[in-house]
């Protein structure tokens, strides 16, 4: 099941954390794959990682990366990516909509601004990618969508903590939503589509950044080699088996019987 030779593979926000897991982790699978991000200078040595450094660490571990800067908040950077990575590979097999940002905030004064960002990146661009990638993998009978989302889908009762304020939530449960509508949609078509949340915390530099980590924290996290372990196992499974599910990183490595891989990645230290 872990044979994508021959397949080429776009992972959004891959220039650290989740992203940059998912991306090294497909390479050692086979895949081709497409680092994109905006970032392609390390402006704070807390958030180290470009779409540069990235890929050309797949290519020093002996796989195929190129690196595609983009900002996915705009439409025509979102077609330009995909026409880039058809220009270098001639296809597109796996589309992992992993980029996101995240400005928490309570509703009564919530900025509109950063209302439209969060909906723009986390909704709209994962829609419009697969829009630009689905015609060619329905055309060849084969394909894989993986959705990121996150335990802020789940609708709070009153009293309970909104992770990260309804904002976020809203954008989460919004993709887990299109995530099982385009799966009912590609059933006959060969296409798998799911979404992946952590099953805990990930102590990605974006999660560390702004905040103290103890070791405790850091033991009680979850390793980011756990969540591309669970992607690669979606991505790489069975196209009718493996499809339309609201999934958690543990309960996909326990269904499937995988224990995350070693992908080269530097743990996390106490900050």
């Amino acid at each position: 099941m872990d044979d994508l030779n021959g397949k080429v593979a776009i992972v959004t926000g891959s220039s650290r954390g989740i992203g940059e897991a998912i991306a090294r982790r497909l390479a050692i699978a086979g895949a081709k794959l497409v680092v994109t991000a905006r970032t392609v200078e390390v402006r704070n040595e807390r958030l180290p990682g470009t779409v540069h450094t990235v890929a050309e660490a797949i290519r020093a571990g002996g796989g195929e990366a190129t690196a595609v800067p983009a900002n996915l908040q705009k439409s025509a950077e979102r077609e330009n990516l995909v026409q880039a990575a058809l220009a270098a590979y001639g296809r597109v097999d796996v589309v992992v909509n992993n980029a996101a940002i995240l400005v928490p905030g309570g509703t009564v004064d919530y900025p509109e601004r950063y209302y439209d960002r969060m909906f723009e990146l986390l909704v709209k661009a994962p829609f419009h990618l697969c829009q630009l990638c689905l015609p060619g993998m329905i055309e060849r009978g084969d394909g894989s969508v993986l959705n990121i989302s996150s335990i802020a889908a789940v609708h709070p009762k009153p009293g309970q903590r909104s992770y990260d304020g309804a904002v976020y939530g809203m954008t989460k449960a919004a993709i887990e939503r299109f995530t099982t509508g385009l799966a009912a949609e590609m059933f006959d078509k060969g296409i798998s589509v799911n979404a992946l949340s952590p099953t805990k915390v990930v102590a990605t530099p974006g999660q560390m950044f702004g905040r103290r980590y103890s070791q405790e924290m850091l033991d009680a996290s979850e390793p980011v080699e756990a969540m591309a372990e669970a992607a690669l196992a979606l991505v790489a499974g069975d196209r009718r088996e493996m499809t339309g599910g609201i999934r958690y990183s543990a309960e996909v490595l326990e269904a499937c019987r995988r224990s995350p891989a070693d992908i080269g990645m530097e743990a996390p230290q106490p900050n």
